[in-house]
């Protein structure tokens, strides 16, 4: 869900981040029927960053500009096959279906947040590594010690 919290609008479709470098540059090229919105949130806020392009695009879509506060320093309509720049340097980006900056009643300098619609990704199978070794795959904040099966159960006895 989106949210105009400046005028208390809200939209409650389905909303997605484009939070890595992979995500935001497939944004929502060859996506048939935009009806879901993305988030992209850039590294830095400048204009040059923010810039959208729309080619292979199947559809024309609503488009807002956001600096680092989530205020909203541009917003437009995009069509097929042109390019866009923000006004002002933005941080964030929300591309969404045609209709979507109407519902939100959008003006400059309005404040947006967004709520993420819960995600499922599929698994990614990893290497598996030798027991007694330390496993860095395992997770993205910690290491774990990999210890034998024979070890294991040693220690529930």
């Amino acid at each position: 869900m989106i949210i105009n919290e400046t005028k208390g609008k809200t939209w409650h479709g389905r909303v997605y981040l484009a939070d890595t470098f992979f995500r935001r540059f497939r944004g929502l090229m060859l996506v048939s029927n935009v009806n879901y919105a993305l988030v992209f949130i850039l590294p830095t806020e400048t204009r040059a960053n923010a810039s959208i392009h729309m080619f292979f695009m199947l559809s024309d879509i609503d488009v807002i500009w956001l600096d680092s506060t989530r205020r909203v320093v541009d917003f437009k309509t995009a069509k097929k096959w042109r390019i866009y720049t923000p006004k002002k340097a933005a941080r964030y980006i929300i591309e969404g279906p045609v209709g979507l900056i109407k519902t939100l009643n959008i003006e400059e300098g309005d404040l947006i947040n967004w709520s993420p619609s819960e995600e499922t990704r599929k698994a990614i199978p990893t290497k598996s590594i030798l027991p007694g070794k330390i496993d860095l795959n395992g997770s993205k904040n910690s290491i774990a010690m990999v210890e034998s099966v024979k070890e294991v159960k040693a220690k529930e006895v």
